[in-house]
């Protein structure tokens, strides 16, 4: 990484450097063009006007370095006077052909090159004979100013270059020391160590990524809790109708087999517990495919209403054996789209945890009510129970989670039927929660959307 910073730096240098020597020493060349055309302009107006005052004007541009030559017609040097024998050896033959040869139809030269001079010349009439009015620059002045300022350029550049490659020695190893201890701290979590923590706090977006690794590692240590916790009471709830099947069928074989009655009363446990053992795998599987996104959801439209009776109805063996009472507020013709059997789950689950939990009068509330818009149906079934404290409302959705008061257990379950009914409704992006109070019992709750009956019907 400091490599690529150094590098970087370097070619940001030389491309200031290139961009100088063009820019600035084209500048100083065209400025230098643009200023000895003027002065030639004004040279020949002198001649034209007041040849007199021409050493005059000549005097006063050479303090900026320009030469103003008046010529005859064989390149001897009119004016100054006071020219001295190299330039006139300079002003030989050889030059005024070239300056003739340049010569346009208005009797002007183009900016040209000669040695290290620029020139511009004019051919002019002073005093009834052919003349030239030359005007000379030096460019070394100029190449010498670029050259000067190029060395101030590359001071500037090495200083510039050393104070970058620090600034950047510096930053390089302060991230990358930030990133090596995280990586070693990731590889501590991937080992299995949940204790480290990812603490990196010297740029936002670190401090972001160390926040998100902690996430991830409460998320994983979480996850790897849950399997354990699968385990072992999957492990205890198999293991429980297992010993109660092999138990029957031995009593089956033993006792018995010739006592249809008895014979008859072993094979129901059986049967029950077989079907128990169905229903946690069921449910396992069901988790599983949900959390995976493995199974789809199949929209359509149907009958809220007679769902919920539906599955009111096969809570009747609790109202008939075991003095069950279902309270009842629905109203009628409620439609709704979703996954018609998952919601069935749901409801299922939702009653049946309510029957678990209920108080000593066995008594169950059960709602399903639209609103005054007639666009959202909430649907409430509610207990008498002891309720659930304060800080245990948001793990009771979480698998396997039981609260530790002692409860009537009539239904059958597998401690899943709360997270099955999480993962569905979080599945169908719905609304659901629970309101409880210790002493007050509780009530769990599904905001669904209200549809026309009309629409959809068969699922379309």
């Amino acid at each position: 990484m400091w490599g690529y910073f150094c590098l970087l730096a370097f070619f940001l240098i030389l491309l200031v450097e290139l961009v100088f020597y063009i820019v600035v020493a084209g500048t100083f060349e065209d400025k230098a063009c643009e200023r000895i055309n003027a002065i030639c302009n004004e040279a020949v107006r002198e001649v034209e006007v007041n040849p007199d005052g021409l050493n005059k004007t000549i005097f006063r541009y050479r303090s900026e370095g320009v030469n103003v030559y008046l010529l005859d017609g064989d390149g001897g040097i009119i004016s100054p006077s006071d020219a001295e024998a190299l330039e006139k050896e300079a002003l030989d033959a050889n030059f005024l052909q070239m300056i003739k040869s340049r010569l346009d139809a208005s009797g002007k030269t183009d900016v040209f090159h000669y040695g290290m001079d620029i020139n511009l010349a004019k051919q002019v009439n002073y005093k009834g004979q052919t003349s030239y009015v030359l005007v000379t620059y030096s460019l070394k002045i100029v190449h010498q100013t670029v050259k000067t300022l190029q060395i101030y350029l590359i001071i500037v550049g090495v200083i510039v270059l050393l104070v970058s490659l620090l600034v950047t020695y510096v930053f390089s190893q302060k991230l990358t020391r930030g990133l090596k201890s995280m990586s070693d701290t990731a590889v501590k979590l991937a080992e299995g160590d949940y204790t480290v923590k990812f603490t990196n706090a010297d740029y936002t977006e670190m401090a972001q990524l160390s926040d998100t690794l902690n996430y991830v590692r409460d998320e994983v240590k979480k996850s790897g809790d849950f399997q354990r916790e699968i385990l072992a009471n999957v492990s205890h709830d198999l293991k429980t109708p297992l010993t109660m099947i092999k138990a029957y069928a031995s009593m089956i074989k033993e006792i018995s087999g010739d006592n249809k009655e008895k014979r008859e009363k072993h094979l129901q446990v059986i049967i029950d517990e077989a079907d128990r053992l169905a229903g946690l795998v069921n449910d396992v599987l069901s988790v599983s495919k949900m959390q995976s996104n493995i199974e789809e959801i199949n929209f359509k439209v149907f009958n809220l209403t007679e769902l919920v009776y539906g599955i009111i109805n096969r809570f009747g063996y609790l109202q008939e054996a075991q003095g069950y009472t279902f309270m009842v507020d629905i109203d009628k013709d409620l439609y709704t789209r979703a996954d018609e059997e998952k919601i069935s789950q749901v409801i299922y689950n939702l009653l049946g945890n309510a029957a678990n939990y209920t108080g000593e009068d066995k008594t169950v509330y059960i709602s399903l009510k639209s609103d005054l818009e007639g666009k959202r149906i909430k649907f409430a079934v509610r207990d008498t129970g002891k309720g659930i404290a304060k800080e245990d409302l948001s793990e009771i959705w979480d698998r396997y989670y039981r609260v530790k008061e002692n409860h009537q257990r009539p239904v059958k379950g597998t401690g899943l039927g709360l997270n099955i009914v999480k993962v569905i409704l979080q599945n169908h992006s719905f609304d659901f929660g629970v309101d409880s109070a210790l002493g007050e019992g509780s009530a769990f709750w599904v905001d669904f959307p209200a549809v026309p009956a009309e629409i959809e019907i068969d699922g379309q």
